[in-house]
């Protein structure tokens, strides 16, 4: 049993420890609440301007209408007519028509700028409620810190013989970041050195021949295209944002046409059961599960094909990874410590910190397969 003396010192500090993580969160909630009025605002605004200019639409529709009668009158009747009011009408009916494709045009790009502001006002008001309520539970956790010593005493036991799981999330932390910045690193890092070289080089092309310029300008375009696509890619590597917006079946369905635009791999998605949204810790963890088994694919089994199935049922959740590549053994993979690329021993820790089971099926030759059986 852990020393009380110490154990009161750990917890007054935790104490004061979270009493600073409330403030933070309770200045997390201002701010939102400040963005969730400055948002609301701007989207009234927009609502006002999109009433005006339907308006503005609706009239010069109704002015081009007239232009074009006018004009069909005056083509019909030419005769009738002089050339400058037969000019006059054509060049009315085609300044309508302009200005009400340009009037049209910006009407869809304040109806565009509303709903994505109508969205992230939704997405504000979620995380005003969300921090009040974490406010809320962190004044419940420390006044149960406070008041029950003697049973924080009692759950420090449990917590200790949770330490070894803590070490391995930690090591695998560890092994996440260093592979962000070995990305990091290789990529981006290496195509922004490029492009200062390039742009060093067009400086003093200036001088020397200012006509291939351009073409170097368009290399270094090109570049930059390729940088910001690979920036893209590790910020959708750290955190989908379809997975907290969508949910995890529509995270799959983008993740897998990704998966086989950049790799050539034909991948399948099979999904049974009705699409709901699900426990955020259990939609990041089995996405990361597949997603490793899919890297697994990628860098290992030198397959041609790949097909990933989601059942979603009442009381539990199964998924599979499945792959026609070279397969392997795996009692020896298990037992090569060394060979921690294939990311099982992580899978298998994720998937039981999710109260779930993980099976790994393969031999030489005839692929692999990867089974989670997760109750709900």
């Amino acid at each position: 049993m852990v020393d009380l003396l110490s154990l009161d010192r750990v917890v007054k500090e935790t104490i004061d420890a979270i009493e600073k993580g409330k403030e933070q969160i309770y200045d997390i909630a201002e701010s939102a609440k400040k963005e969730y009025i400055r948002v609301k605002n701007e989207v009234r605004v927009l609502k006002i301007q999109a009433k005006d200019i339907i308006q503005d639409v609706d009239r010069l529709e109704r002015q081009a209408k007239a232009a074009r009668l006018r004009l069909l009158e005056v083509d019909s009747h030419f005769r009738e007519f002089t050339e400058a009011e037969i000019k006059n009408a054509y060049e009315q009916a085609q300044e309508y028509q302009v200005l009400l494709t340009m009037m049209r045009e910006r009407e869809a790009q304040i109806r565009s700028k509303r709903n994505e502001l109508e969205l992230s006002l939704r997405n504000l008001e979620a995380t005003v409620q969300k921090a009040e309520n974490l406010v809320a539970q962190v004044g419940v956790v420390l006044d149960f810190i406070s008041g029950n010593l003697k049973e924080v005493n009692e759950k420090m036991e449990e917590l200790q013989q949770r330490q070894q799981i803590g070490i391995q999330v930690i090591k695998a932390q560890e092994e996440e970041r260093k592979r962000i910045a070995r990305e990091i690193h290789d990529g981006p890092a290496q195509a922004m050195a490029n492009v200062v070289l390039r742009t060093e080089f067009c400086e003093k092309l200036l001088d020397v021949n200012p006509y291939q310029v351009r073409e170097e300008l368009q290399n270094l375009k090109e570049l930059v295209r390729g940088t910001l696509g690979d920036v893209r890619k590790i910020i959708f590597d750290l955190r989908p944002m379809s997975l907290d917006d969508l949910g995890l079946v529509p995270a799959l369905k983008r993740y897998l046409a990704d998966y086989k635009d950049k790799y050539g791999l034909e991948g399948e998605f099979v999904f049974f059961g009705q699409e709901r949204r699900l426990d955020s810790a259990l939609e990041v963890g089995l996405f990361r599960v597949i997603q490793e088994g899919l890297n697994n694919v990628w860098k290992h089994a030198k397959a041609s094909k790949v097909q990933v199935k989601l059942e979603i049922g009442n009381d539990r959740l199964l998924a599979r990874v499945k792959d026609n590549g070279q397969g392997f053994d795996l009692p020896t993979v298990l037992a090569n410590t060394r060979r921690e690329s294939l990311g099982l021993i992580s899978m298998r820790e994720r998937v039981e910190l999710l109260g779930g089971e993980i099976t790994f099926n393969s031999a030489l030759g005839q692929g692999a397969e990867i089974l989670v059986n997760i109750p709900l």
